[in-house]
């Protein structure tokens, strides 16, 4: 177990630790609680198989939530707003007229207290959000634990609210295992039959159908970039099925070049899966590599997009009786 100081934001140090194993290396910074690097030894050598920046001013200045644990609310919050209890909330804007992955300066914006447990290889994050931050209610003690185990990543995420308030947290990391550039040819398996459909916003219609005929179906694993409808590009909530077993992969990501595959563990209700068509960074990344359109393909364990104003779809309000928590398993090799 390693630990440094990355840099500073706004004057406070951003600490980086890397968790080390026999098979892998994952460094976790302090802001946003982000996994900014995962080299894995695989069939073919040492690889970095996380999208990721040399320097703090990278992610303050050009990450598009690469590695960070996205929330209050991760994913999409229609026109910024929702009702609590008799009560009208406003949260803050940053996309479009909606509210995106906690807002303007959500968690992945912050910088948490990092404490290290070297015997069991862990990492555990802490940061108090007070009551009205981003517009949301009540006092949440938030905390996530990052443990290595051989190639495994666990990731345990906490919220601990004084008042009902809403919680839905997802970890956001851009997965490439393979040398390209892109992931088109990455084969992605997701045990979902459904989907949330959503307007051009990406604000779910409310409805869920299914993914039988769809670009979205990846119940037979098949390439990201091989569409049976002709369109590549994905920034969709998948539906996971209801009744199924936990102890088997929810989502399974395999590259040929490198003989690498990615298997994830999750007991949310859902899967976003996101293959950045559409992005292109300004600064290079690890190793030097520019992040252009396809560069990585985040599999990000969630509950529904828009879920305040969808009553009937699971729940994302917590209490102090019934807390936030979410466990992620993600393992490569």
């Amino acid at each position: 177990m390693k630990k440094r100081i990355f840099g500073r934001v706004d004057g406070t140090a951003v600490e980086e630790i890397t968790l080390e194993s026999a098979s892998a290396a994952v460094s976790i910074i302090s802001l946003g609680t982000c996994v900014r690097d995962w080299r894995v030894d695989g069939p073919k050598g040492s690889l970095g198989v996380v999208l990721g920046f040399p320097k703090v001013e990278d992610y303050v200045e050009h990450a598009r939530s690469h590695g960070v644990i996205a929330g209050r609310i991760a994913n999409r919050t229609a026109n910024s707003e929702f009702e609590l209890e008799g009560r009208r909330y406003q949260l803050t804007t940053n996309d479009g007229p909606n509210h995106l992955h906690g807002g303007v300066k959500g968690l992945e914006r912050r910088v948490w207290n990092m404490d290290h447990d070297e015997k069991r290889e862990a990492v555990i994050l802490t940061y108090s959000s007070p009551d009205g931050e981003q517009g949301y209610p009540g006092h949440v003690e938030f905390m996530v634990e990052y443990r290595l185990e051989g190639p495994r990543l666990i990731c345990e995420m906490h919220g601990r609210p004084d008042r009902p308030t809403p919680i839905n947290l997802a970890q956001h990391s851009y997965y490439n295992l393979g040398t390209g550039p892109d992931v088109r040819g990455h084969i992605l398996y997701v045990d979902a039959a459904e989907y949330t459909p959503s307007d051009d916003a990406l604000i779910p219609l409310g409805t869920i159908e299914t993914v039988e005929g769809t670009h979205l179906d990846f119940r037979t694993p098949r390439a990201v970039g091989d569409s049976p409808t002709g369109e590549t590009g994905l920034d969709n909530n998948l539906v996971l099925v209801a009744d199924r077993d936990t102890s088997i992969p929810a989502a399974t990501v395999y590259c040929e070049e490198t003989d690498l595959q990615l298997s994830l563990w999750t007991k949310e209700p859902a899967i976003q899966v996101f293959n950045a068509a559409e992005m292109v960074i300004d600064t290079p990344g690890h190793d030097g590599k520019r992040y252009g359109p396809y560069a990585g393909l985040c599999v990000e364990a969630q509950h529904f997009p828009d879920s305040m104003h969808n009553p009937d779809w699971p729940s994302i309000i917590r209490t102090p009786e019934n807390p936030y928590f979410q466990q992620l398993m993600v393992e490569i090799g």
